[in-house]
């Protein structure tokens, strides 16, 4: 099994999540954006070559979704493979800004 180890980072305006696998040296990452209290979009996932197969771009997300769950903030989903895997997991709803399927839209710094 692979063992994966996600951080965070944040600078109170943008973060990201960094996985990282043992036994390879590339990091696989989740940017995100403080879009007001208790809001953060979740911008890009980004996993190199070398992670591919590995879960840690699934892992990241779900890490995302227990951080918002602990944490008490919502997501806008404005990254493709995060809309992707809420498409999976309809559950994650009361989490997220927009339905299942739904395209996200930021617009004057607002959610809509």
């Amino acid at each position: 099994m692979t063992e994966i180890t996600i951080s965070k980072e944040d600078d109170g305006r943008h973060g990201r999540y960094v996985a990282k696998v043992t036994g390879i040296s590339a990091e696989a990452e989740l940017t995100f954006t403080h879009r007001g209290p208790g809001l953060i979009s979740a911008d890009h996932t980004g996993a190199p070559d070398e992670l591919r197969g590995t879960g840690a771009a699934a892992a990241l997300v779900d890490f995302l979704i227990e951080d918002a769950r602990s944490s008490g903030f919502r997501i806008i989903p404005l990254c493709p493979y995060v809309r992707a895997r809420y498409l999976k997991h309809p559950e994650w709803q009361e989490l997220m800004t927009v339905g299942p399927g739904e395209v996200p839209s930021i617009q004057k710094g607002h959610a809509s």
